[in-house]
């Protein structure tokens, strides 16, 4: 038994690259307190694991996130009954029957005309050419808002994300978060009157269906436009960038000595978009030899237990065929990403092969520096391509 570790983060540079930080942790205290961020890291595998069993101990319900005060009481910050009864409401809009003969048809539309306007230009910055358009248009026809540009989409999702991990309270983004939910809620209340002629395979037209409350459709659907726009856009161009970086890799890929499905998993284990999310201990506990007393905030580093060296050898490399391990990018236990599937389907089955099938000699442009960022939700900012027009 014992009180927390403490450790010191340098919060800019902790953005620009966590895993030296969380190396040292996983190695010196896998359990550690960081004051600048008020809460405590839990950076193992299997501890992250055993809080995700144990919601009556680790709460999802924080009362005061960031989340639950920007955006509202969300899925994610609801644990038992109340979290199953709407979980079980939007599920069969997002199932792997609904995204196999519904939503992936609709992916491969979006890809093939926005790829069909890049080819005559030879080059792209592949985060804002392509991916965040496919991702927002395919986002538009799974929650339903049909009414709204593409553009929207994707800026409300990066306002919101960018708002629940303003850790240092920087009011400007706190404002722009605050414009995108109030601009979504005018967006529902022009939509909801339409969801079920015009979308009724939606999220939106499931939660009316169900005859959910309003509110606790406005909330579900900013929780849906947050992760997932920023996240599958982070993804597919990372999992793109990953594999042009590492021509054996490809190879691997289009030899079919790995799947594409091998390469997107791949990735979002190696630089896990979302890689963290937080608790609230319920009631006092100790865990790896720690007390934990009520009211503390944990972080579950996902982006550690993706990488942690026990459970995963080589763990900083990226290795389409490595075994499948118990990844954690889409989260634990009851709050398993319930997007997990469309995410899959949008990379896998439809992004990446067509890119790399219909642009022919496609490279990373050189002469262009990438950047990368983000500790809470991270991914490639900027992936300049280049190819041979046609």
């Amino acid at each position: 038994m014992g009180t927390v570790p403490r450790y010191d983060l340098d919060i800019n540079r902790f953005s620009v690259d966590p895993y030296p930080d969380l190396k040292e942790l996983r190695s010196c205290a896998p359990i550690a307190f960081i004051p600048q961020l008020n809460a405590t890291m839990i950076t193992k595998q299997e501890d992250i694991l055993e809080v995700g069993r144990r919601p009556d101990i680790f709460s999802s319900q924080l009362p005061n996130s960031l989340m639950n005060r920007l955006m509202g009481e969300n899925l994610m910050r609801r644990d038992g009954a109340e979290h199953a009864y709407e979980r079980n409401i939007v599920a069969p809009a997002i199932s792997p029957k609904k995204v196999s003969e519904v939503w992936r048809s609709q992916f491969q539309s979006n890809a093939d005309r926005i790829i069909h306007d890049l080819q005559p230009r030879g080059e792209a910055d592949f985060v804002t050419d392509f991916a965040l358009p496919f991702c927002a248009e395919s986002l538009k026809s799974i929650t339903g808002l049909i009414n709204v540009r593409y553009q929207d989409m994707d800026a409300w999702s990066q306002a919101m994300m960018d708002g629940i991990s303003n850790y240092q309270g920087d009011p400007v983004i706190e404002r722009r978060c605050q414009g995108a939910t109030s601009a979504i809620e005018a967006a529902l209340d022009e939509m909801i009157p339409r969801a079920l002629n015009e979308a009724p395979n939606s999220l939106l037209g499931a939660m009316i269906a169900a005859a959910l409350p309003i509110d606790r459709i406005r909330v579900n659907i900013k929780l849906a436009i947050s992760g997932g726009q920023n996240e599958p856009r982070k993804a597919i161009a990372g999992t793109l960038w990953a594999l042009l970086e590492r021509s054996e890799q490809l190879e691997a890929v289009r030899s079919g000595a790995a799947s594409w499905s091998d390469a997107f998993d791949e990735y979002v284990r190696w630089m896990s978009p979302i890689s963290m999310v937080p608790r609230q201990v319920a009631s006092p506990v100790t865990l790896r030899g720690v007390d934990l007393a009520a009211g503390d905030r944990v972080l579950l580093m996902l982006a550690s237990g993706n990488r942690d060296e026990e459970k995963i050898p080589f763990a900083d490399q990226y290795d389409v065929k490595r075994d499948k391990v118990r990844s954690l990018s889409f989260g634990t236990s009851p709050h398993f990403c319930a997007g997990a599937w469309a995410a899959r389907c949008m990379a896998s089955d439809v992004a990446l092969p067509s890119v790399l099938h219909r642009l022919a000699n496609i490279s990373v442009a050189r002469d262009k520096k990438i950047q990368i960022s983000g500790w809470v939700f991270r991914g490639l900012v900027n992936l300049p391509l280049r190819w041979t027009p046609n």
